[in-house]
């Protein structure tokens, strides 16, 4: 009898405008998402950088997820997606009481004129963790311009601020009902307000905290390319609920996402890979991450809106294009050189994200459209949208990236008075133990000197009589200390 009584038509936990399935994958495609960040970009991060920086990149990741979260259900949730306040802007307010999150999901401001007003069929709940897990990947990203030299202190500072200030103001314009939502700017999934927002302000962000050590500059080997490919992986996989998450239901416009972001992704590494190979002589497993990730960029403006054939054709310029202009634009523009953009994040986010929304501006079908957006009238320019679409795309990227660059400048140089924005460079030598006093590998090497005050027996091993292997080690390093010699740099 408990048991049927659970699937009653009208219960308290399961109102009638509850649907089941869509809540259930939601939640899912939160989850998947969230997995992205934590662990997918934490053990990339940490995996991708100088042994010497793992520890501190792979914790600006885990910062930024956590910060977020906070931020984002005390206010910043209802900027980016309650009631109007300014036609980019929505009204502050707490996401917190249980009235409020257990009634049923609504985007007030996506009412206006013949455009219905969004109301998924699950509760406020879902909907405020799947948008958080879209913020604080954001974030995440956006870490990646300024690895291995931002102070850590100024990174804590930075992160609530840039969430409040840019992220809601582009989530509101693009998805929340502002003026660029209700104008027809086409961004299913995040092309612009998640990957051209995380590459413009990281690249803007690197301009403003300087550069890396110019040691760390040519030589920035991954410390485990395996683990790399690892937190690659878990993100290409989560990309299922990024994209699949996106209609906001377990709907057609679902399935074609999580198949088009796939097919995407696969065509963009390997096109990636046949240039690494014509123009350098051997394939990259860097570089296939990075085509990997170009293509699940490029495909996210308007993955549940294109047809599979057009995912295989955004997939090739995704291969190519950031590629050209890592690989040889970036060589000859002194813009490029000067800023030290330690992961590439603009190449690979920014440049992809604005590739996409144009393609998506020429490629959207009227049918899928139909199925996915609310606002009416909407197609690509080979369906007869005509050019006016992609002016719209191009419109609607203009102002992502003014906005990100003149807030992001602005918080930057507003911390800057308060915390310096960069490390010292005597704590630049030394990485995560002048960060943090930790450091990710307990081994001996990358050139350094041994130093018996770090590296004495007493730190490592036990007392008593029970030191073994380790005491010897210890007296051994002390001697050869002693003599001026120096460590073996182990490639890892």
């Amino acid at each position: 009898m408990a048991a049927s009584s659970a699937y009653a038509a009208s219960l308290p936990a399961a109102p009638d405008w509850l649907n089941k399935g869509d809540n259930a994958w939601q939640l899912t495609a939160a989850t998947l998402v969230g997995i992205q960040s934590m662990p997918g970009l934490v053990v990339l991060y940490g995996s991708i950088v100088k042994k010497k920086w793992a520890v501190n990149s792979a914790f600006m990741a885990l910062y930024a997820y956590a910060s977020s979260l906070l931020v984002w259900v005390l206010v910043g949730f209802r900027m980016a997606f309650g009631e109007r306040l300014l036609p980019f802007w929505g009204k502050a307010g707490v996401a917190l009481s249980q009235d409020y999150l257990v009634r049923r999901a609504a985007l007030s401001a996506t009412a206006h004129g013949d455009t219905p007003r969004t109301e998924p069929f699950y509760p406020e709940a879902t909907l405020v963790l799947f948008q958080f897990e879209f913020a604080a990947i954001t974030l995440v990203l956006l870490a990646g311009s300024v690895l291995g030299r931002m102070n850590i202190k100024a990174w804590m500072a930075f992160t609530p601020l840039w969430l409040l200030f840019s992220y809601t103001v582009g989530a509101f314009s693009l998805w929340g009902g502002g003026f660029l939502y209700h104008w027809g700017v086409i961004d299913y999934s995040g092309g612009y307000v998640i990957h051209l927002s995380s590459g413009v302000a990281g690249f803007t962000a690197a301009y403003w905290v300087g550069p890396r050590l110019k040691s760390d500059r040519e030589r920035f080997s991954p410390n485990n390319i395996l683990l790399m490919i690892a937190g690659g992986g878990l993100l290409w996989m989560g990309w299922a609920g990024f994209n699949g998450g996106a209609p906001y239901a377990a709907n057609i416009a679902a399935s074609v996402a999580v198949l088009n972001t796939n097919v995407s992704a696969a065509t963009s590494l390997l096109t990636w890979t046949c240039l690494d190979v014509i123009f350098f002589g051997k394939p990259s497993v860097i570089g296939a991450v990075q085509g990997m990730m170009t293509g699940l960029v490029c495909i996210t403006p308007g993955a549940g809106l294109v047809q599979t054939w057009a995912a295989v054709i955004m997939g090739m310029f995704a291969g190519s294009v950031p590629w050209f202009t890592m690989m040889i634009l970036h060589k000859k523009s002194a813009l490029l050189m000067r800023v030290d953009d330690t992961l590439a994040v603009f190449h690979t986010h920014a440049v992809a994200g604005l590739l996409g929304g144009i393609l998506t501006g020429l490629l959207a079908t009227p049918t899928l459209l139909r199925i996915e957006s609310p606002v009416p009238g909407l197609r690509g320019a080979f369906y007869g949208g005509g050019i006016g679409q992609v002016g719209k795309q191009l419109a609607g990227a203009a102002f992502v990236v003014a906005w990100n660059v003149a807030v992001t400048s602005l918080i930057l140089l507003v911390i800057g008075l308060v915390i310096p924005l960069r490390m010292p460079d005597e704590e630049l030598m030394i990485g995560d133990d002048a960060a943090h006093g930790e450091e990710a590998y307990a081994l001996w090497g990358d050139g350094e000197k041994f130093d018996a005050t770090r590296h004495d027996a007493a730190r490592v091993g036990g007392g008593g009589g029970g030191g073994g292997i380790m005491e010897r080690e210890g007296s051994v390093g002390q001697r050869l200390s002693g003599m001026g010699a120096r460590g073996v740099t182990i490639q890892l």
